[in-house]
């Protein structure tokens, strides 16, 4: 978060274990997720009279609860970034509903991903200037 925050357009290191020594299917996906949560955030909140609720919180007053309040339950989903890894349910519910840990719907996710992704090709021409820099960097190091 710190780094994307500072300006960084790359963040190295998903899917990496063991300083970089270990590659993981699912810590990729969960490092994807993560990654995923920080840019929502940086996407930032707009602020306005219904987005800090100032008539909310006149009327639930000091020491009052806005979680029971209707207004958060209308409007929280609509900041709140949205998992499809991490479960947010009670405990209880989660169990109740299969209680997989996060690295096990990480790998599912991932094998999921390799059997059905289908990538969209590359253009020719894109596809011809990556193969030409390949060709001319392997004669510059003398691998051709």
């Amino acid at each position: 978060m710190l780094a994307a925050q500072g300006g960084a357009n790359l963040i190295y290191g998903a899917g990496m274990l063991e300083m970089g020594m270990t590659f993981d299917l699912a810590q990729l996906i969960i490092d994807a997720e993560i990654y995923k949560m920080v840019l929502h955030t940086l996407n930032g909140f707009e602020v306005n009279a219904e987005t800090i609720s100032l008539g909310v919180a006149k009327e639930v007053g000091v020491g009052g609860e806005f979680v029971s309040h209707p207004h958060t339950s209308a409007n929280y989903k609509q900041i709140q970034s949205h998992s499809t890894l991490f479960d947010r349910q009670a405990v209880d519910a989660w169990r109740a509903s299969g209680g997989k840990r996060t690295d096990e719907v990480a790998y599912e996710k991932a094998q999921w991903i390799l059997e059905n992704h289908v990538p969209t090709p590359l253009p020719d021409d894109v596809a011809k200037t990556i193969r030409k820099i390949i060709e001319d960097a392997e004669v510059e190091y003398g691998l051709r």
